[in-house]
């Protein structure tokens, strides 16, 4: 019987055959297992590999994520076939919005602007005036001609942008479970095990973690404060597969998970397995109806113009 190691690497030679067969771009999210982030051809946050997949010469885009990215990548490149590894890997936070129910909050607060976290589904980003991310939110908010936000539907990134804002938020009670596992005694431990360890956490973490962290910032903030800091051991406080991306890329630092609850298992879905089965069989498509893709689209691009 083969090995977990010798498997991998016949699985990963017959993904990089079947990658120049099929003409495809593999693209994984840094919350990805290190054997898929070491056979991507691009490893970064969500909204990033969209645009990647966006300007990629290749036919074909093997998004290694959550359904709500794959759903962007085609938004972005309808013109592609968008591949999910695992048509199961969804996301909790994004399922705690529908169209359906935002609709109902717009009647409920007419005179609000709606911005929605790209951790939502295409249907949501269709019916919002304008998309953010976690790197881009403070700018949108404050650049949208609005004084009352409904912000959709991270409740922590809500509260965090409050808190950089005279604008009213009026908050989803959305959360993403993953960073919910943070509490106050796991950072209290490792300012104990590690007292000259900064410690930099997501603004999807409750506000009193946030409130207790050295740094603040979205995934790839987080990775650039861990590189470019001068202290050599920090903590991280995000999923555990920005640690697998650290190690590679800085090798002269240590990194420390705040919490051992930090790991997505929707994440974790996605394997060397499915991956080439994807590749061999070009399911499971992902796709948005045209209608719902357009809307959408005029919301991502619209997150474009505030700098």
């Amino acid at each position: 019987m083969l090995n977990i190691t010798e498997r991998n690497k016949i699985l990963a030679e017959k993904i990089l055959s079947l990658k120049e067969e099929k003409d495809a771009l593999i693209l994984a999210h840094n919350y990805q297992a290190e054997e898929v982030q070491l056979i991507a051809d691009y490893v970064g946050d969500s909204f990033g590999l969209s645009q990647q997949a966006a300007k990629a010469k290749e036919q074909v885009i093997v998004f290694c994520g959550v359904h709500f990215m794959a759903e962007s990548a085609y938004i972005l490149a309808p013109d592609k076939t968008v591949l999910l590894p695992d048509k199961n890997a969804g996301c909790p936070l994004a399922d705690t919005i529908t169209e359906v129910s935002l609709q109902a909050a717009k009647e409920k607060y007419p005179g609000a602007a709606v911005v929605c976290y790209v951790n939502s589904s295409a249907s949501v980003k269709a019916i919002s005036d304008v998309c953010c991310t976690s790197s881009n939110a403070m700018q949108v908010i404050n650049g949208i001609d609005a004084q009352q936000i409904l912000f959709v539907p991270d409740k922590n990134l809500a509260h965090w942008v409050q808190q950089h804002t005279t604008k009213e938020i009026i908050p989803w009670e959305g959360a993403c479970v993953t960073h919910q596992r943070v509490y106050p005694e796991h950072i209290k431990k490792v300012r104990e095990l590690y007292p000259a360890a900064p410690i930099a956490v997501h603004p999807e973490c409750e506000p009193e973690i946030v409130a207790m962290a050295d740094f603040v910032g979205s995934t790839t903030a987080i990775i650039n404060f861990a590189k470019t800091c001068p202290e050599k051991e920090v903590i991280i406080g995000t999923e555990m597969g920005v640690i697998t991306k650290l190690q590679h890329e800085v090798s002269h630092k240590n990194f420390y998970l705040l919490s051992q609850g930090l790991i997505c298992p929707n994440m974790k879905k996605t394997n060397l397995q499915n991956i080439c089965a994807a590749l061999e069989s070009l399911e499971p498509k992902i796709t948005v109806p045209e209608p719902i893709r357009a809307k959408a689209y005029l919301a991502l691009e619209k997150m474009l113009s505030y700098k």
